[in-house]
């Protein structure tokens, strides 16, 4: 039996499996190859790297160093979660593993935008199209860039990038915008221009983005989809842990969830979705684990 099975190989489970690995526990790290901090074609606001780095390199280092202290990456599905007694069933596409704890760190899926593949992720290699403003909004500093949402989530990140560029534009991504008064008003003094949607015919024309809408066909430097995000949850909501009503997990300050054994850390967690933030977690996670263990049976080398 593993001390830890940890799900999910992004930011937070490699961190975690660092971590753990370093303990003496015994790990195994399961993954499917979905980590969204993959598709980040290079962070710039990661301490460390001034001159930015590819998510896939970050990953690629993450996973090395843990490696190095004997984890090991399994490229397995997990598909539920069962309890048996004080440990866990971890049942995946390549067998059923059995647990003391375990961690999820399983992240969300960006909601997207109708955009053919083939033009979506040259986009977003070329930074046409973003998906964190938080992350890198400053590269946009006085571009022309549009948002495809709507509603207060919409309006929200609209006048967050309105901090880095005068020339903000929101655009419904199906029919008209559906904005109440109070956020009509707020774009309204913030010189936010509004578009009815629907969005359609992507290309990458040039140097920027295009696409048609209500209005005509619009180009920009950038557009960020503000479409919400699917929590990847399910196995533990499943479990039987508390949730959110969007599906983030709950967790005290030690990233325990509701069922006890059951750790959660990243983006799959309510918070600041950023890889810094889903670190920090995973390392209060991880140290939790690491006493809870030596609380049932003492750790002695």
């Amino acid at each position: 039996m593993d001390d830890c099975i940890i799900i999910g190989a992004g930011p937070a489970g490699l961190t975690a499996a660092i971590y753990l690995a370093r303990f003496h526990l015994s790990i195994r790290l399961f993954d499917c190859g979905s980590s969204r901090a993959a598709l980040i074609p290079c962070t710039h606001n990661h301490a460390g790297y001034p001159e930015g780095i590819a998510g896939t390199d970050l990953l690629g280092r993450m996973l090395a160093q843990a490696e190095h202290y004997g984890a090991t990456r399994e490229g397995v599905e997990v598909t539920a979660l069962e309890r048996s007694g004080e440990d866990f069933l971890v049942v995946t596409d390549h067998g059923r593993y059995p647990a003391r704890t375990v961690l999820l760190a399983t992240g969300v899926v960006n909601n997207r935008p109708d955009i053919p593949v083939e033009v979506h992720d040259p986009a977003l290699q070329r930074g046409l199209i973003r998906y964190c403003p938080i992350c890198d909004g400053y590269e946009v500093t006085d571009k022309r860039v549009g948002i495809v949402g709507n509603g207060d989530h919409g309006m929200r990140e609209a006048l967050f990038l309105r901090g880095y560029t005068k020339d903000v534009t929101l655009i419904a991504p199906d029919g008209s915008l559906e904005l109440d008064d109070a956020c009509r008003d707020a774009l309204e003094r913030a010189g936010v221009a509004r578009v009815d949607g629907p969005c359609g015919d992507w290309r990458i024309e040039k140097e920027r983005i295009a696409f048609d809408t209500a209005e005509g066909r619009l180009a920009f430097d950038s557009v960020y989809p503000a479409m919400g995000s699917v929590i990847r949850s399910k196995l533990a909501v499943a479990a039987g842990a508390n949730a959110t009503d969007e599906g983030c997990l709950e967790v005290d300050e030690h990233q325990r969830t509701s069922i006890p054994g059951l750790f959660a850390a990243g983006d799959v967690v309510k918070g600041l979705d950023q890889i810094s933030h889903a670190m920090g977690e995973a390392g209060v996670a991880a140290t939790t684990i690491r006493n809870l263990l030596d609380e049932r049976r003492p750790l002695r080398r």
